[in-house]
């Protein structure tokens, strides 16, 4: 748009001769960004190869999508990026509840103040951030919450009740000219589901029993959990076949991807004098915790597990680290495998045990799932044989007592009398930075202990490697 806005119609006439259609605008911008080789969905990781290619083909045809995939796998996240398609700010008829087109006015009060105004129409300019119209589906949602209402006031005034001026429309109108979302599209009721059908394909749409002509000019994204999403779940065969592609979505496929998301999304702790560091076999560690109840028996693979699990386990395991620095006045931060159950709390709300599992323990699973994933990662850095001075030292009657709020400095002694240990924590941090050191050590005893090289007593005071 030139830099001087223009303010009536009169105005915008002379700056350009048309706008753009919603579907249009957004693919005349994506084209831009190809051609410039801008990134098109920032911070949407995992998904160049699998999912982009289908939204960036829906975008440049134009057509309504139904994004399916189980919680936590980035849906919202992809529909709120779909606003980087839009310019900056889109003119409108100034006052109009559904920002109707200047040029092309749809509502019959617009229709009407053309008429009376012609080129002196007020204009005013709509942000692209507030060309999103969002909803959760749920069973409550009403015709009038989504389509509109006879507005009592406006009967009041004399107009009559097949009177279209006398509709208070609802969020879908709203959204003319934008991009409306639907949330969990299934939970809605089936006769709010066919609501949808002319508003699809026919533009029109009834209120209190009479029709309304209503060309929307909208481009509807809705999301789906897949299990929902099917002739013998809550969406009705019909709708389906109204929404023109089906884009599929994942959790990330690789461990790396899955640490990227965690490190993008976590809520910084920041704490006046304390510096946090996590290590990366930690970070590996927690993703792996994700990864493992993806494919466990106990878990409900149908709910999924969400990313938001490894992202507030890291918040989780971060704030522990924190507690312990405050408990024994250190100024760094560095969370240790001690601190792995403080996740669990975290992490238990968002997973679903199989029913088929009798009088099983929570806690008890995290627990597996935990030990698991240490074993995976501390595999991937070490060779036993590397380590069998360590070994060595605790058979020729060593021990180890850690917990988890022992002083990082308390660990530097164990360089002196466990042969090999300074060498191993070396391949995973400094091994002069006492923090970060005493997460390694941690990590490395712990690790041998479930390679079976070393025995693990756990006592009220913590635990005990011999």
């Amino acid at each position: 748009m030139p830099n001087k806005k223009a303010q009536t119609l009169g105005e915008l006439k002379k700056q350009v001769s048309s706008l753009p259609t919603v579907r249009e605008e957004m693919r005349i911008n994506l084209i831009k960004k190809l051609q410039n080789n801008e990134p098109l969905f920032p911070g949407i990781i995992g998904y160049d190869d699998s999912v982009l290619p289908g939204l960036i083909n829906a975008i440049l045809c134009g057509h309504n999508m139904i994004i399916l995939g189980e919680r936590g796998q980035g849906k919202s996240r992809i529909i709120r990026s779909l606003t980087d398609f839009l310019d900056d700010e889109m003119p409108a008829i100034d006052g109009c509840p559904i920002h109707d087109n200047p040029f092309d006015p749809i509502c019959v009060d617009c229709r009407n103040r053309l008429a009376e105004l012609g080129n002196n129409l007020p204009i005013t300019y709509i942000p692209k951030d507030r060309r999103l119209i969002e909803k959760l589906a749920t069973s409550d949602v009403s015709t009038a919450d989504l389509i509109g209402e006879v507005d009592p006031i406006k009967i009041a005034q004399g107009r009559t009740l097949d009177d279209e001026s006398a509709i208070h429309f609802g969020l879908v109108p709203r959204a003319n000219r934008s991009i409306f979302a639907v949330n969990e599209l299934p939970d809605l009721a089936e006769k709010i589901q066919v609501a949808f059908f002319n508003i699809m394909e026919e533009n029109d749409l009834q209120i209190k029993g009479f029709p309304v002509r209503l060309p929307l000019d909208i481009l509807i994204i809705a999301t789906a959990n897949p299990e929902d999403y099917t002739n013998r779940g809550r969406i009705i065969t019909p709708l389906k076949d109204r929404f023109d592609v089906q884009v599929r979505t994942h959790y990330p496929k690789k461990k790396k991807q899955e640490i990227q998301i965690m490190e993008q999304e976590i809520q910084p702790l920041i704490i006046d004098g304390i510096k946090i560091h996590v290590p990366e076999f930690i970070k590996e560690i927690l993703a792996e915790i994700t990864f493992q109840a993806r494919k466990s028996n106990d878990i409900n693979q149908h709910s999924g597990v969400s990313c938001r699990v490894s992202i507030r386990s890291c918040e989780a395991i971060v704030g522990s680290a924190v507690k312990r620095c405050l408990a024994v006045d250190e100024k760094a931060a560095v969370p240790r495998i001690t601190d792995i159950e403080s996740t669990f709390p975290a992490i238990i709300g968002k997973l679903e045990l199989e029913y088929e599992i009798p009088d099983s323990n929570d806690l008890e699973v995290l627990e597996n799932l935990a030990k698991s994933a240490v074993k995976i990662v501390f595999d991937e850095y070490f060779n036993i044989e590397d380590l069998l001075p360590i070994v060595d030292s605790f058979q020729n009657g060593m021990s180890a007592e850690i917990s988890i709020e022992q002083p990082s400095e308390d660990y530097m002694d164990g360089y002196n009398i466990i042969n090999g240990l300074k060498e191993a924590v070396k391949t995973l941090v400094d091994p002069t930075n006492s923090a970060r050191a005493a997460s390694a050590i941690e990590f490395i005893l712990e690790g041998l202990h479930l390679s079976n090289k070393l025995n693990r007593e756990i006592t009220h005071k913590g635990i005990i490697y011999k």
